[in-house]
């Protein structure tokens, strides 16, 4: 789509990961006040409605935002499904880790991600099939985000971009 009209919208969120694979510090478990930007594009704004003059209401697009990314992810972790070992970490007690680990995969496939707060802690649990790395959640959550966009426009925008800052000087953008 070449587009004639560009909105860019941030929220942040706390969250913590590790990079199990990763040969350095990224390995352990650590988070990130990671800040989260989607750029939205229409050919034509909305002509009628609430939305007239406009690509998509601000007010639109952070509600979605909220709904899927701040709600599952903000003040919780981040895990890949293959890391077993931080898995464990979050079994709850009364579970077997197996059945926990498989009823999270179960999840995956239905829906892309497992999230839940049924953890041995009672914290916030968001489990993707990748290793959660900037570059990783910033194509999942467009993902995610993309159908959103289109269904609050009518069909008149599209999600162009997602960039995720994991820090102030490092950012992942999807697509390139």
């Amino acid at each position: 789509m070449t587009a004639a009209f560009r909105i860019r919208r941030q929220i942040g969120i706390d969250a913590g990961h590790r990079i199990r694979l990763h040969g350095s510090k990224c390995r352990h478990l650590h988070g990130h006040r990671y800040t989260i930007e989607a750029v939205c594009a229409a050919e034509q704004l909305a002509a009628r409605g609430e939305q007239a003059g406009m690509v998509l209401d601000f007010a639109f697009l952070k509600d979605e935002m909220m709904r899927e990314i701040d709600s599952p992810c903000d003040h919780g972790f981040i895990a890949e499904l293959a890391d077993v070992e931080l898995l464990a970490l979050f079994t709850p007690p009364d579970q077997d880790r197996a059945g926990f680990t498989q009823a999270l995969k179960e999840s995956l496939a239905s829906n892309g991600f497992a999230s839940t707060t049924q953890t041995a802690l009672g914290s916030k649990l968001y489990v993707i099939d990748v290793p959660p790395t900037a570059e990783n959640l910033a194509r999942h959550w467009f993902e995610r985000l993309a159908p959103r966009v289109a269904a609050r426009s009518e069909g008149r925008a599209s999600l162009t971009r997602m960039v995720v800052w994991e820090t102030p000087n490092c950012a992942a953008e999807w697509p390139v």
